[in-house]
């Protein structure tokens, strides 16, 4: 199980760290070793939050977080995800399949094709416009966080960026902010309900905290020329994920 669960886990964070998506691996692993679903979703939230906790922290130290940003994203985030959680309720699940089926491939030539993820030295207007902008996209995102999850930070990213031209650092701190507070939300909830596996889940959130170390150093290093290909990867990995059910 172990041997199973941390190399993937590992590349999981490495993945999120950079690209955001990083359960689109870990999850997939979890579910592979055999463990029930509920119990993979509890343990895999374990180690994603042990894991964004090291990016999110190394960010915040190279001021990448942008706090008039981060504050109304985060509210608003768990505002939305708390809407989508219950939404889900009500809706189909091949619903929402069915809508990603048309919107992914359109994602992937957005990214493509548009001004997005790619570092630049424009100046913004720090205004009420571009703080009302990432609001509603940290609730938006919120809300499909809530109702499905899989890509969240992916999408946090690239709206970020492509709609309100946020630079790549700046995106980068937003998201995270804004993904660590849904995550330790959800993971609240699933501790009290006991479904965590305590010891497999902490071993695993070691390796994906090594994961997201690398990750967002080689973050740094690399920028945009590192950033797109993995978002198209995570894109894609949704895209199999929606089509094989798995």
């Amino acid at each position: 199980m172990y041997l199973i669960v941390c190399p993937l886990v590992f590349l999981a964070g490495f993945v999120d760290a950079i690209a955001g998506g990083g359960g689109l691996i870990s999850l997939p692993a979890y579910l592979l070793a055999g463990i029930p679903a509920h119990n993979a979703i509890a343990t895999n939230k374990l180690s994603s939050c042990m894991g964004t906790t090291i990016s999110a922290l190394h960010y915040y130290k190279k001021r990448f977080m942008k706090w008039k940003l981060c504050l109304p994203g985060i509210i608003l985030a768990i505002a939305g995800s708390y809407i989508g959680s219950n939404i889900s309720l009500l809706l189909n699940e091949s619903v929402l399949q069915a809508i990603l089926l048309v919107v992914l491939p359109l994602i992937g030539l957005y990214v493509l094709k548009g001004n997005t993820l790619k570092d630049t030295s424009e100046l913004l207007s720090w205004n009420r416009k571009l703080y009302f902008q990432c609001a509603c996209i940290a609730f938006v995102v919120g809300i499909y966080d809530g109702l499905y999850g899989p890509g969240t930070g992916s999408f946090l990213m690239i709206l970020l960026t492509g709609i309100c031209h946020l630079d790549l650092n700046s995106a980068q701190g937003t998201t995270k902010a804004i993904n660590l507070t849904t995550n330790v939300t959800a993971l609240t909830v699933f501790l009290f309900s006991g479904k965590a596996m305590l010891t497999l889940g902490l071993i695993a959130g070691a390796c994906n905290m090594l994961g997201n170390y690398l990750g967002s150093h080689l973050f740094i290093r690399k920028g945009s020329n590192f950033t797109k290909p993995i978002i198209l990867i995570v894109l894609v990995l949704l895209l199999m994920k929606v089509l094989t059910g798995f």
